[in-house]
This record gives C-alpha cells, sequence and structure tokens, in this order.
C-alpha cells in the first residue's frame, strides 16, 4: 500500500497528452506539439563551455549543500542589479531547479494543515507542492475580466486564520499576464498586514513583451522583503531547463532551513551546472534580449492568429511564451460523430484528428481553457495553427 500522502497527489494530465503524441510521433505521424515549457533554443555555447571546463578540472564532487559560495554570490549579485533588493549569499539557496526551490520553500514554512493562497489558473505543480509539505491549497478563481490576476478583495476574502502564504507567479504560467508593480504592492500589502509569507515565483522575469516590465516583489518595501521568498532560476532565461539549477532568495531563517532540508534530501545541487550557472549570470551576452525578441515576434504572430478564429478567447500574452485560450463557447459542437464538452474533450479529438498536441488546463484549475507555447518554431506554429483553424471551423 502506497502513502495518503502520495494517494491525494494528482497526476499530470499534460503528460498523458505529452505521451499520446510520442506514440504517434514514434507512428511517423507529423505532430505539432504546443506543448512546449522550455524555449526552443540549445545552451548557449559559453555556459556548455564552463561546463566542460569544470569536468577537466575535476570539479566533480561535493559542494555545499546550498551551492558553491561563488554562485550564490553571483545570485546575489544579480539580484542587487537586475532587481535592486539585496541579499547575502548566506540568504541564498541553490536548488535542483526551480521546481526543487519551491519544494524547499514551502517546506521550510509550512506546519500540517497551514493553508495557502493559489490564484487560479496557476501552474499546476504548486498545490501538488503545498500538499507534499503538508499545507493545504486554497485556489482562488480570478476573473477573466481582471486578465486572470488576482485582485485584493478577492485575496482578503480567502484569508484565514490558518492562512500561512500565497503563491504570485508573474509573468504567469498559463496566463502570461504580468502584474504592475501596483497591483503586486497592494496584494503585498495585504500578505504583510495578515503576517503571511509571499511565494514569488519569478522564473520567466526576463520574458516580458512591449511595455510590461518585471517587479521583484521584495523590491516594493523592507516590510514585504522581510515576508518574501524569491524563487528564480536558469531554466527559461538561458535555456537550461535541463541542467536544473535554481535558487530562493529569503530571509536568513527561512534560508538555513532550506539549506538543511536539502542537505538530507539532495545533498547538493550538480557540481558542473554550478559553473555553468555561474557563467549564465557573470559572462555578459547578449543571448537573453535575442530570445525574448524572437519569443515577441512569435508572441504577436501566434495571437493575431488566435483572435480570428470564431469560438476562442485568447487574452494576449504579456510575458513567459504561452498564450491562454478559453473555448467554453465550442462546448456543444461535434467533430463528426465527437462531441466537445471540455477543454480536455477538445484536446483529445485535436490530436486524434488533426495531430496537434496542446494542454488543457483542468490541471490548472481552469477547465475551459487550453495552453498553447509558442517556443515553438514560426514553421511549426504557422503549421499547427492551420489545422487549429481547420478543425475549429469543421465543427456542428
Amino acid at each position: 500500500m502506497i502513502s495518503r500522502l502520495a494517494a491525494q497527489i494528482a497526476p499530470s494530465s499534460t503528460l498523458v497528452i505529452t505521451a499520446k503524441a510520442n506514440e504517434l510521433k514514434s507512428q511517423g505521424v507529423d505532430v505539432i506539439g504546443f506543448g512546449a515549457g522550455e524555449p526552443d533554443c540549445d545552451t548557449p555555447d559559453y555556459i556548455k563551455e564552463a561546463a566542460v571546463k569544470a569536468i577537466m578540472q575535476g570539479f566533480t564532487k561535493y559542494t555545499p549543500a546550498s551551492g558553491t559560495l561563488s554562485l550564490r554570490k553571483a545570485v546575489a549579485a544579480k539580484l542587487q542589479k537586475d532587481n535592486n533588493v539585496h541579499y547575502t549569499p548566506e540568504q541564498i539557496v541553490i536548488n535542483n531547479g526551480a521546481k526543487h526551490s519551491l519544494v524547499n520553500a514551502f517546506m521550510a514554512i509550512l506546519n500540517p494543515e497551514d493553508e495557502v493562497i493559489i490564484p487560479a489558473p496557476y501552474w499546476l505543480s504548486y498545490p501538488e507542492m503545498v500538499k507534499i509539505s503538508g499545507g493545504t491549497p486554497v485556489c482562488i478563481n480570478t476573473k477573466r475580466d481582471n486578465d486572470f490576476k488576482l485582485q485584493p478583495e478577492e485575496l482578503r476574502s480567502a484569508i484565514s486564520d490558518r492562512t500561512k502564504a500565497i503563491v504570485i507567479n508573474s509573468p504567469s504560467n498559463p496566463t502570461g499576464v504580468v502584474y504592475t508593480r501596483d497591483e503586486l504592492k497592494a496584494l503585498a500589502d495585504i500578505a504583510v498586514q495578515n503576517n503571511m509569507w509571499i511565494i514569488s515565483d519569478e522564473i520567466y522575469e526576463y520574458l516580458v513583451y512591449g511595455d510590461s516590465k518585471h517587479t521583484c516583489i521584495a523590491s516594493l518595501s523592507e516590510e514585504i522583503y522581510k515576508q518574501t521568498i524569491t524563487i528564480n532560476g536558469l531554466s527559461k532565461s538561458h535555456s537550461m531547463t535541463g541542467w536544473r539549477i535554481g535558487y530562493l532568495a529569503a530571509p536568513i531563517e527561512v534560508a538555513k532551513a532550506a539549506g538543511n532540508i536539502q542537505s538530507h534530501a539532495t545533498s547538493n545541487p550538480n557540481s558542473i551546472a554550478q559553473k555553468a550557472a555561474e557563467a549564465a549570470l557573470v559572462v555578459e551576452n547578449d543571448f537573453v534580449s535575442n530570445m525574448v525578441k524572437e519569443f515577441a515576434d512569435r508572441r504577436d504572430y501566434m495571437y493575431e492568429r488566435l483572435t480570428k478564429i470564431e469560438g476562442l478567447d485568447t487574452i494576449k500574452p504579456q510575458g513567459a511564451f504561452y498564450c491562454f485560450i478559453d473555448i467554453a463557447k465550442l462546448y456543444g459542437k461535434k467533430y463528426k460523430d465527437k462531441l466537445i464538452e471540455s477543454a480536455s474533450d477538445f484536446a483529445d479529438i485535436i490530436l486524434e484528428e488533426e495531430s496537434v498536441a496542446l494542454v488543457p488546463c483542468a490541471d490548472f484549475g481552469t477547465p475551459d481553457c487550453i495552453r498553447l507555447s509558442y517556443a515553438i518554431s514560426k514553421e511549426s506554429i504557422a503549421k499547427g495553427l492551420d489545422r487549429i483553424e481547420r478543425f475549429v471551423g469543421a465543427l456542428q
């Protein structure tokens, strides 16, 4: 028998779609996959060269559990320079990817039955991470009229005497929305007033477009800084998803607790990947800005195409690399004899009939929506959108 904890952790519906898509690809089917949660470009050469150098110099042993001092100093310098927020190396813990950073943060602050407020739509792993850490996720449905941004009155209504933290993700996965500085300040002030931790997931911080600007929540005030745990990493910004380097920056007592937990769970992050991450942070390079320009072009193209397909309600993403689409207007329609009653139905049928793999968002707290990634080539985007347009046009 498995544990009660393991039994209550939900499997990811995105993995089901991915498995089906991979099976079709193995059969020679030309599947267009819009599920990508990672940049489609390679890790830059200067980062790979730093890893090779580390190997050749024998940097292949244990490091301090919280990460090398040189990498933690590099993260601290980055936070000061880019985010105008001061952390000492002792306040920073290098983790095995930002997912690991989040789990460490939750484990460091949560007691059994502590509640964590999570605005929906949310990244599907947040509630499961809270459960793994012994807490209780409290998911709040946000409104399309507000671009799915949590409003202060919605936050206040969700607070109870067991509330311990709130998760804020800006830029957002899956919606692509970016909170303004004033919007974040209004939410953070409420968190401070109610003695709540703010878990600020800023993994997409560099991927913003147009006039949108990313704001580091910890930079908003000294009071907010003391209540914030900043989560970030190199996966999205430097196309380093497989290298598994993330980090958290927090008040010293949280950082020490997270480091202690990590020391028993995994020892240290990969030593070679740490050297690669250090290069990513300290070497001046235009890789990120060039990638953002490419994503901005794909975003504009995808959004324009989607807005012309009748029955799809799409908000224009300001950040990350996803388009978020409400398909509820298509419910009750059929493709041949197959009825669409949910986003999952839509995803299943279009994969079978048009070889398009996309993400239904029930696990993201929004069962009427789908997510399309534009972290794939523009040629693939165009081909996939042609198929979606043809599929929707054929519905009766």
